[in-house]
């Protein structure tokens, strides 16, 4: 008897699958003898020390200052007008120049004016002379009335006519009075102290008491006030601040912070809390002797509230903030590793903070190389790092 075809198959079969175990494990036992060099480890850029720039903490004085955006404004401005109507016969201002309170500015044609008052005080006049001839014949009815020789009637009449006479020369007085005033505001005068502006209008023209753009302008220039907010968070401290009794410095400086144009003093604030912004008015006085600071100008301001005299500070930037609270890193100069502290922090000004709990002074904290830096990380701190 033969063997079927589908039994010769299944034993190939068998005979292929026993063939490539035993290839495989001749492999393995090849492996297993002669393994293959194994690569040399090396170390990621995450691994090695980082570089940072490190800075001493330092104690000394801290000013705690308020900064604001404020806008120079002038204690007064006054738009010179003409106070009577006429032709503009003289201007004796240089724009732009300085005047002193009372300074003759401009003339207008006092000639209608200077008629007006002598016909007032024509008209005065002739009302006196009445007034006196009314009271001499007051006197006469006086006489022949104790004399039975006039009617009463006659003489209440009399009395009666000086009393009219008498206010109608009061209201003569007042006429004179203001025809006089009328002629006067024919000299236009400076009404303060301060620069002028451009002249608005020139001589040969008609002027007005209504017209509203006026002949020039005048501007105090010292001393001027800044304007400036607060925001309502640091009003305590200010009305703190201003409580205390000292005089608080104020610094008025250009837009890019590095120039102080002037240095003056808090003079006052407003009376309640802007609930739109939220922010508190504020003026302070400058001298501007040397006229730095211009009306409607834009400055940066800081105003200073107290000085802590002797304080742990750092550069604001070496604070970091995190999930336990503001925290900076600190060098382990013996380790060369950098580790987070805890610290409370106070006022800051001018780029740095106040620490009054957590460091110690001469202590090195990071500046730069923040990004890359985790609790005890190994660090290279860079030359000239530490100052």
């Amino acid at each position: 008897m033969t063997d079927s075809p589908s039994l010769s198959v299944r034993h190939k079969r068998l005979i292929g699958i026993l063939i490539l175990l035993l290839i495989l494990i001749g492999i393995g036992y090849l492996l297993a003898r002669n393994p293959p060099s194994a690569p040399l480890p090396q170390r990621s850029a995450w691994s090695q020390p980082t570089p940072v720039r490190v800075v001493p903490v330092q104690r000394g004085s801290l000013d705690v200052q308020i900064r604001s955006i404020g806008t120079v404004t002038p204690l007064n401005a006054v738009t010179v007008r003409s106070r009577v109507d006429g032709e503009l016969t003289r201007v004796l201002f240089t724009e732009g120049a300085e005047v002193e309170q009372g300074t003759l500015l401009a003339e207008i044609d006092p000639a209608p004016y200077r008629a007006q008052l002598a016909q007032a005080e024509g008209l005065a006049q002739q009302n006196q002379a009445q007034l006196a001839n009314a009271q001499a014949d007051l006197e006469l009815y006086e006489g022949l009335y104790e004399q039975d020789s006039i009617a009463r009637q006659q003489l209440t009449s009399q009395r009666a006519l000086v009393e009219e006479l008498r206010g109608t020369l009061k209201a003569n007085a007042a006429q004179v009075e203001d025809a006089r005033l009328q002629l006067s505001w024919t000299r236009i005068e400076a009404p303060i102290a301060g620069k002028l502006g451009l002249r608005r209008v020139d001589a040969g023209n008609l002027v007005s008491s209504s017209d509203t753009e006026g002949l020039v302008s005048i501007t105090q220039m010292r001393p001027i006030a800044v304007e400036f907010t607060v925001p309502e968070p640091d009003v305590p401290a200010l009305r703190r601040a201003v409580s205390s009794g000292e005089a608080l410095a104020v610094q008025a400086l250009d837009r890019n912070e590095q120039q102080v144009l002037a240095r003056g003093q808090l003079h006052t604030m407003d009376n309640q809390i802007d609930i739109a912004t939220g922010t508190l008015r504020v003026k302070a006085l400058f001298e501007n002797g040397d006229d730095e600071l211009f009306p409607n100008q834009f400055v940066n301001v800081r105003l200073r509230l107290q000085t802590l005299p002797s304080v742990i500070t750092i550069p604001s930037d070496a604070v970091q903030f995190g999930s336990r609270g503001t925290y900076v890193y600190v060098i382990n100069a013996e380790e060369s590793k950098a580790y987070t502290r805890l610290v409370k922090l106070g006022a800051t000004a001018d780029g740095r903070v106040a620490v009054t709990e957590g460091l110690e002074e001469q202590e090195l904290v990071v500046l730069e190389g923040l990004d890359r830096l985790r609790d005890g990380r190994e660090v290279v701190i860079t030359d000239g790092a530490a100052g």
